[in-house]
């Protein structure tokens, strides 16, 4: 009779092997199709001015500032480049880097900051539950997303490292807060809502803020909104 632990020992070697197989094929069918290297830019191309944000779908600061920025691309249009990085804040938002990979996937089909403006408008109600999947997949349904391709691109290895990368930009450049802004490469010190639109009003047009003929200025929509 055959020793029953080398019969065991066959077992649990075949079913390891096959486990090892199985995540691998996994693995490899969640990245087809995916591409990487995707940079997250809307605004003018060849725009003069450039706004970077380093933010977390997760923060409630970074969804404050959502119709901030908005303002800012709605005034000044062509003249200005606004990009969108990822640094999910994991510690404290457990779902801000599953909220990113989603996006990544929604990003893959097209529809990158329309799946952003969907996160920061449903914040509230994806963040507080056990466990936003079934809300990440309903949002690409309502997005006309092609919602099996999008599953599979949220588990995709590929996006996750994607998404790694940018935190890991974030750490190189000693960020350590969301959200984070770089007007045309440079950090930006911003104290309030209207300090923000300012800073990039000016780098627009360095003549914005000085006193005309009527000696009056112009009201920053933002600081209409937000009552600064």
């Amino acid at each position: 009779m055959k020793n029953p632990w080398v019969i065991i020992g066959i077992i649990v070697v075949v079913l390891v092997g096959g486990s090892v197989w199985y995540s691998g094929y996994a693995a490899e069918k969640n990245n087809v199709g995916v591409e990487t290297g995707t940079r997250h830019i809307k605004g003018g191309e060849g725009a003069t001015v450039t706004l970077l944000e380093y933010s977390d779908f997760q923060c409630p600061a970074c969804n404050a500032f959502q119709p901030v920025i908005q303002d800012v691309l709605n005034e000044f249009g062509d003249d200005v480049a606004f990009e969108y990085k990822h640094f999910p804040l994991t510690a404290i938002h457990p779902f801000a880097e599953p909220a990113a990979r989603a996006a990544e996937a929604a990003g893959q089909q097209g529809k990158f900051f329309e799946y952003h403006d969907k996160l920061f408008a449903e914040q509230a109600v994806w963040s507080r539950g056990p466990n936003p999947t079934a809300f990440f997949m309903r949002y690409a349904d309502e997005l006309g997303l092609d919602v099996d391709q999008f599953g599979r691109h949220m588990r995709s290895s590929l996006l996750r490292d994607e998404v790694k990368a940018d935190a890991a930009d974030a750490m190189a450049a000693q960020i350590t807060g969301t959200p984070t802004f770089f007007l045309n490469g440079v950090r930006m010190e911003i104290e309030t809502y209207e300090d923000f639109y300012e800073q990039i009003a000016r780098a627009v047009d360095p003549s914005y803020g000085m006193a005309s003929t009527t000696d009056e200025v112009a009201t920053p929509p933002a600081a209409v909104r937000f009552g600064l």
